[in-house]
């Protein structure tokens, strides 16, 4: 490695120490309030989610947010039913067509673009904010029901 003759990693005497904690920051960390709109688990990448099942049984009581693009929430998985299309992309300027007083459920094709709508749901100012664990993937893989998907 010496003798590529590359430069010190920038900010590797930060970098090293919070691998060593998993990347907890250091010190005291503000308690978690604990959501109560429904069943939710904090992943380690501050994101809280929502299993399919729980949101199946309550499809009246939310607002999906679908953050693929047109064509996939159009294609073969299909997309659950009542979903609204608001491409990621697009989040930000949308927002405001949803009701900050009604939970919100994001969700993409496996949970990553899911997980970041609700990160930037919540800095826009909504409290009750959940990704779909897994995304359609694991909605499809859990037989819940879809609208306009091709087998």
């Amino acid at each position: 490695m010496d003798n590529l003759g590359l430069a010190h990693p920038k900010k590797l005497e930060i970098a090293v120490p919070a691998n060593m904690r998993c990347g907890k920051p250091e010190g005291e960390v503000a308690a978690i309030e604990e959501p109560t709109w429904a069943p939710l688990t904090y992943t380690f990448a501050g994101v809280w989610e929502v299993q399919p099942q729980w949101l199946e049984d309550h499809l009246r009581d939310t607002q999906i947010v679908d953050v693929r693009e047109a064509s996939e929430f159009e294609g073969p998985l299909g997309r659950i039913p009542g979903a609204r299309l608001i491409p990621l992309g697009q989040l930000t300027e949308r927002a405001d067509e949803l009701d900050r007083d009604k939970p919100v459920v994001a969700v993409c094709r496996a949970g990553g673009r899911s997980a970041q709508a609700t990160l930037m749901l919540r800095r826009a100012g909504f409290e009750e904010v959940a990704n779909l664990a897994g995304g359609m993937l694991r909605w499809r893989a859990q037989r819940c029901p879809v609208e306009g998907a091709r087998d």
